[in-house]
């Protein structure tokens, strides 16, 4: 079985057997139980749930954050040292690295825009030059070639360098906000394959998008930035040290998740909102401005971009991919049969987003079967989606008939040479192909020209029709392959088809026209599918530039809410549920009413004494995996046993590392505050911290003691024991803990009751305790 990793010293048991001590290792779920002992009474029970989690395709061990401050001696003596200009440089490096999160995240999100404008626009141009020429075969051969070796380079990155940057990062940045950290989630070589293998993958013709990586990609630089300098790679200032600790990791890469949100849409208000309804599980007013900071220099790096691109020096990219989608040329008059229109659209867009995400449930769990086989295997999958997606863009435009060009266009009808809306494809000279007008164009420009309101006949219905089930379709089977993909587009392309859709049937019953019925169709899509709301309907209002939209949008997003809410749960909580990551919802379930904190605690509790024996230390740390251990002084350190505080597995071994031992059970905290500083304890990168076997001791030693006062965090939250399982979680939640200790109700007995960690509130814990009291859907 697995290793896991176990939060707290409540949780984990040690088992004799042969006259060695095992450590038993679960990682699954057992169903069975029941009443075999008392409530209150749980000396031995075992937290049965699983401690790993499916990071890209490959299972990790997961570990929590820790987001407490821990004011033991060392942090207080810190504290009472600073000065008002040591305040003042921490406060004011905040804000610079805040700008940098902003700084990156728009060059990178502009890099991105032209690499794939111009990848994947050289590769359409060589398509289309091939079919003015007559060469079918040849046009299909070159259009399936080039998306075959993108597809297939960004499979390579993802399945051998950073499998952690499959997918598109949103449900990994979520939990990680939540408090729920697992290996390589923000690595730099997880922001490296990100960006490569997004640009890469959406010029592959894939039905995905570059907004939702743009998300993760935003984490991992806020996370770069955030590691408090590298001493590996003399990158590193004393200043820098103040930022080793996830309270402000946690901070930027709020920051960064936000930027990225603002770096895909060019919404700088939609991606404070975003991450503050979706990611973020903690928000306060100054997290606000620095998001909002941050979102601020992202727009403007963006335009300054923009600007840059229009004198021609950016290839094939010129306004496009930034500048969206602009339908403020409609004026939304709206009369009875519109709001009903719109409201059957927001029923339509509920029902297909919750069958949507039903879908990709099933898709991702058939897909991780194949992914388990090995790296080749994921990248076979990534090949023969590649292949099918090439099928249906090249093969399907072949059945919709070729269009006449409308009289009086100020651009060219057909297009030739560049994107546009009319593309000839196969037709005659003085026509053109709606269905590859979709197809054969990238998804920015297929969603511009579904919003598009200059031509209400421009596409026909059937082709809306064909476009609509092709990309649902490959928008599900595309999701989950080893590559960086994204729902946003997709969700938004099926949502604009088939809401166009209903515009071309109202026709001239309606006062809207139908690239508004587009964005209605796409918000109706997206709010069934993701479940937001506030920040979906300033997203799409700020990528389309019609705030007289408003009222509509927010009606529809409402009424798909609501409608899909009655089936499931929206795709990104489904996908956090499915990958095994241990995310705290903001509300208390039902069941948790009818149990108390101590009904849950598992056991037995390991402690340690105030002044404790070395090999005691070394050998919980050894057969343990326990990160958290209470502290329990004893006379003659107090008048009766006393619960003094916690301390971390991670000051431990700093403190052992040390040295700092007495051959006698004696008081020596102020040696210990002299030899030591509070940054010595500090929590470095992921990744680089001390470990056990980093350690050794002689004989002598492992018989010698050591004071833990000073680094034991004197005020941890406890609750009692009688407190309800519902309010415990709820205080566990909006405090952000790692460890909640449980304390007696009655004197006379051990000073602490256990430990409650983030496992002990899941649902498979409970379950496998008391399954009479949960019953899921």
């Amino acid at each position: 079985m697995d290793d896991i990793e176990n939060e707290g010293g409540g949780v984990g048991v040690m088992i004799m057997e042969d006259g060695k001590d095992l450590e038993r290792n679960i990682s699954s779920v057992s169903d069975s139980g029941g009443f075999r002992e008392p409530l209150l009474i749980s000396k031995s029970r075992v937290n049965n749930t699983s401690q790993i989690a499916i990071i890209g395709a490959n299972v990790c061990p997961i570990e929590s954050l820790d987001y407490e401050i821990v004011e033991n001696d060392l942090f207080k003596q810190d504290w009472r040292s600073r000065k008002k200009v040591q305040i003042f440089q921490y406060i004011f490096l905040k804000w610079t690295l805040v700008l940098l999160i902003g700084l990156s995240t728009g060059l990178v999100g502009f890099f991105l825009n032209i690499a794939v404008e111009n990848i994947a626009g050289f590769k359409l141009l060589l398509a289309s030059d091939l079919m003015l020429q007559e060469k079918y075969l040849r046009a299909f051969a070159a259009f399936a070639g080039c998306n075959m070796v993108l597809a297939t380079c960004a499979a390579i990155l993802c399945a051998y360098v950073a499998p952690a940057a499959a997918g598109s990062g949103i449900p990994e940045v979520k939990a990680y906000l939540n408090g729920v950290d697992a290996h390589s989630i923000l690595a730099p070589s997880t922001l490296f394959v990100k960006i490569i293998g997004s640009a890469l993958g959406v010029s592959a013709g894939f039905v995905v998008g570059k907004e939702g990586p743009m998300v993760h990609t935003g984490a991992c630089i806020a996370n770069l930035l955030g590691q408090g300098g590298s001493r590996k790679y003399h990158l590193t200032w004393k200043w820098l040290k103040y930022f080793k600790n996830d309270r402000d990791r946690r901070d930027l890469i709020t920051c960064g998740a936000a930027a990225g949100v603002a770096a895909a849409f060019r919404a700088p208000v939609g991606g404070v909102l975003f991450a503050l309804e979706e990611v973020a599980s903690w928000w306060r007013s100054a997290l606000l401005w620095r998001t909002f900071f941050t979102t601020a220099v992202v727009v403007m790096v963006l335009r300054s971009c923009i600007q840059f691109c229009r004198s021609g020096k950016c290839g094939l990219f010129g306004q496009g991919g930034l500048i969206m989608y602009d339908v403020n040329s409609g004026v939304p008059n709206y009369n009875t049969v519109d709001v009903l229109a719109v409201l059957s659209i927001g029923v339509l867009g509920g029902l297909l987003g919750s069958l949507y995400n039903f879908l990709v449930d099933k898709v991702l769990r058939t897909y991780s079967i194949i992914n388990e086989r090995g790296p080749a295997f994921k990248v076979l999958l990534v090949m023969i989606i590649s292949v099918l997606s090439s099928l249906c863009s090249y093969g399907l435009p072949w059945f919709a008939s070729c269009t006449p060009c409308p009289v009086g266009l100020e651009e060219k009808c057909p297009t030739v040479g560049r994107s546009g809306n009319y593309k000839n494809f196969q037709c005659p000279a003085g026509h053109y192909n709606d269905l590859a007008s979709l197809f054969m164009n990238t998804n920015d420009d297929a969603i511009r020209n579904l919003f598009s309101s200059d031509n209400s006949s421009e596409f026909h219905i059937s082709s809306l029709f064909v476009f609509f089930i092709g990309v649902y379709f490959l928008g599900v089977i595309t999701y989950g392959i080893a590559i960086p993909s994204g729902l946003f587009i997709p969700v938004i392309l099926a949502g604009a088809s088939y809401g166009r859709f209903v515009g071309t049937i109202l026709g001239s019953v309606s006062n809207l026209n139908n690239g508004l019925f587009a964005l209605l169709g796409a918000a109706s899509f997206l709010g069934g599918t993701m479940r937001m709301t506030v920040s979906l309907c300033v997203i799409l209002l700020e990528l389309t530039n019609n705030l007289l939209m408003l009222p509509l949008v927010m009606l529809v997003l409402l009424v798909s809410k609501t409608v899909a809410d009655s089936f499931n749960k929206g795709v990104y909580d489904q996908i956090v549920k499915m990958k095994g990551l241990p995310y705290l919802e903001a509300h208390a379930e039902p069941y948790m009413r009818q149990l108390v904190a101590g009904d849950v605690c598992s056991g037995p509790l390991v402690t340690f004494s105030g002044v404790e024996k070395v090999g005691n230390i070394v050998h919980a740390l050894k057969f343990t995996r326990h990160n958290g251990f209470p502290v329990i002084d004893s006379p003659p350190f107090s008048d009766a046993p006393e619960f003094c505080g916690l301390v971390l597995r991670s000051h431990l071994l700093v403190l052992l590392k040390g040295k700092k031992f007495t051959k006698l059970s004696v008081l020596s905290g102020s040696s210990i505050l002299r030899s030591f500083h509070a940054f010595d304890f500090a929590k470095p990168g992921s990744g680089k911290g001390l470990k056990f076997e980093d350690l050794s001791f002689s004989h002598e030693e492992m018989e010698m003691y050591v004071d833990l006062h000073p680094i034991t965090n004197t005020s941890p939250y406890t609750v009692v024991e009688t407190m309800s399982l519902a309010k415990a979680a709820i205080l566990f939640r909006q405090l952000g803990l790692r460890h909640l200790c449980v304390v007696p109700k009655t004197t006379g007995r051990d000073p602490i009751v256990g430990i409650l960690t983030r496992h002990d509130f899941m649902p498979e814990h409970i379950k496998g305790l008391y399954p009479h009291l949960v019953h899921h859907k």
